[in-house]
């Protein structure tokens, strides 16, 4: 029941944890915020956790462990309500355009500059209330991981553990993605604007979905997952043969212990005021043993790389290989968490089957970590070629190539229009080039509306009949041929390193005294959270924005998001960093 209860609450944390994943280019391009910036948003959930995880791990030990995960739930909720409050308490989504209606059909504003007003822009920022309910669901989650596995590690038969282990971890992380892929989809604001007067698809720089949905969907699932633990018993019976003392190899590894009892007897009475003056000495010891402090720094190396990528591995998708956001997290969710999910589980089960040994199951996971980072070095040859942009990527006219440092948006061709140069309205020539804005292709008039709007006379455009349509334009044979390849190597890489996870774990708990286990756990978290789980996505997303070529600009001043990368500069600067 307890495996049960607990696998749900694993379902409901993956959920909107992976959910949160994928909305990091929604809340981008709707708080309008560079790379870095959602970086400190991701990064804050593990600030949550590291404000309580040392005594949740410590004291929930000797408490009412399942009653302490149903509290974790509750906030979790709470925190992911909190999320999605922005929507509702803000102004609906402005689309940065270069356009401005006027009272003929065809004759829209195009050839005149613009200076959008800021005075309906919020002094407050919005972003702020993601990054505080982050928080919250990070103290929320706290409980779950360290309290879960120690309770099914006291209870379980030592050989069944590891499989138990890799069943309530391997197969939640795709939901949230599937459901990130379902709301990207959806307009942000579907149900309050005239869809047929939105000039921009999914695959548009500027489209942002009902990133707020999945946040509502995720904390009624997570507010229902905290129910069963409030019937849960303290403890459970301990199975027959359970109390068999340690093994002679797992002795070994442990200080001051050469014989005792397998597991933690969590009803052991104890007063609040001996737990904590025992909370340093008990720490001490933990950090005494050298297997531990050694599995802290390789995991702690390994989750700056995984977490880096993890978190920015759809934006990786849409902008290097040209897909929308809601295929990016369809494909993370349908072809890559799979592979990692059946990796943690078929980890469990071999561990099980071979019946490894401590020192076996350390071999197991470093082998398979080695051979998956030397096959990730491959992405390096599967590169794909920058967007032709008039005046960013490539010359107006087509010819030659242009130096990104010294590009011009401006040329011959549209100078008798005073053009912006900070709006991005990108439009598709008839020449296969994409220009950055109707204005700065030379364009003098429009017909048609919303995506079925066709400009017309655009002077920069050599070819044809002078017109552009909306939109960038999608013609890279090359990254289409080579995304396949691209796919497939993600699967097969992340089945790989993640094969290593289940044994890993278990060789954590298996090199420590049993009534270190759960301070142990978090203490194992706490470090690798603090080491890697908060500056990974803040200087990942800071070596992203290197790459920018194009950054949108505030109403009242300021950099917002990215609009267009360099995608050689891209994929060498993060793969270089994994």
């Amino acid at each position: 029941m307890f495996l049960v209860a607990l696998s749900f609450a694993y379902f409901s944390k993956t959920l909107s944890g992976s959910y949160m994943k994928s909305t990091i280019t929604q809340l981008e391009r709707r708080f309008d915020i560079p790379s870095y910036l959602i970086g400190v948003i991701d990064g804050s959930f593990e600030i949550g956790n590291l404000l309580v995880i040392a005594f949740v791990s410590y004291f929930g030990a000797k408490l009412h462990r399942p009653k302490i995960i149903a509290v974790g739930c509750l906030l979790m909720s709470l925190g992911t309500f909190i999320i999605a409050l922005p929507h509702f308490i803000s102004g609906r989504y402005e689309v940065e355009t270069s356009v401005r209606s006027s009272n003929s059909t065809n004759n829209l504003t195009i050839c005149l500059a613009s200076s959008p007003s800021c005075e309906n822009e919020s002094k407050l920022s919005m972003w702020i209330y993601v990054l505080l309910g982050n928080i919250l669901r990070g103290v929320g989650e706290t409980p779950i991981q360290p309290l879960g596995i120690s309770y099914i590690d006291d209870h379980a038969l030592e050989d069944n553990a590891a499989f138990y282990i890799g069943i309530k971890s391997s197969p939640f992380l795709l939901f949230g993605y599937l459901l990130g892929s379902l709301c990207a989809k959806i307009y942000v604001d579907i149900g309050f604007v005239n869809m047929e007067s939105i000039r921009i698809s999914p695959g548009d720089a500027r489209w942002v979905g009902a990133w707020w949905l999945g946040y509502l969907i995720a904390g009624l699932i997570t507010l229902v997952s905290a129910v069963p633990f409030w019937f849960l018993p303290k403890s459970l019976p301990v199975p027959e043969g359970q109390l068999a003392k340690c093994s002679p190899e797992r002795t070994s590894f442990i200080k001051e212990s050469p014989v005792m009892d397998h597991k933690y007897h969590a009803d052991e009475q104890a007063s609040f005021l001996r737990l904590a003056k025992d909370f340093m000495p008990t720490l001490r010891s933990l950090l005494g043993n050298p297997v531990y402090i050694l599995y802290l720094c390789v995991t702690v190396i390994q989750f700056n790389s995984l977490i880096g990528m993890v978190t920015y591995k759809p934006k990786y998708i849409e902008q290097h290989y040209g897909q929308s956001a809601s295929k990016a997290n369809f494909l993370m969710g349908v072809i890559n968490i799979p592979a990692v999910a059946l990796g943690m589980f078929s980890g469990g089960v071999l561990m099980k089957k071979l019946k490894l040994s401590i020192m076996g199951a350390a071999k197991f996971a470093l082998g398979t970590s080695l051979l998956g980072y030397f096959l990730s070095m491959f992405f390096f040859a599967l590169g794909c070629e920058n967007a032709k942009v008039a005046g960013i990527t490539v010359p107006y006219g087509r010819m030659g190539s242009l130096s990104l440092k010294n590009s011009t948006l401006f040329d011959e061709c549209n100078k008798h229009c005073m053009c912006s140069e900070t709006e991005w309205d990108p439009v598709c020539g008839e020449d296969g080039l994409t220009y950055v804005s109707p204005c700065l292709a030379g364009c003098r008039m429009s017909d048609g509306p919303g995506m079925k709007t066709v400009f017309q006379q655009c002077s920069c455009v050599a070819v044809g009949n002078l017109t552009a349509s909306v939109g960038q334009c999608i013609h890279r044979e090359s990254c289409q041929q080579v995304f396949p390849y691209f796919l497939a190597l993600s699967v097969i890489t992340s089945f790989i390193i993640s094969l290593g996870g289940t044994p890993g774990y278990m060789l954590l708990i298996r090199c420590i005294r049993p009534q270190l286990k759960s301070l142990a756990l978090g203490f194992h978290t706490l470090t690798t959270r603090t080491l890697a789980g908060i500056p990974a996505p803040i200087y990942f997303g800071a070596i992203i924005d290197t790459a920018c070529l194009k950054w949108s600009h505030k109403k009242c001043g300021g950099k917002g998001a990215c609009r267009i990368y360099n995608t050689t500069a891209y994929r060498k600067t993060c793969l270089l960093r994994t």
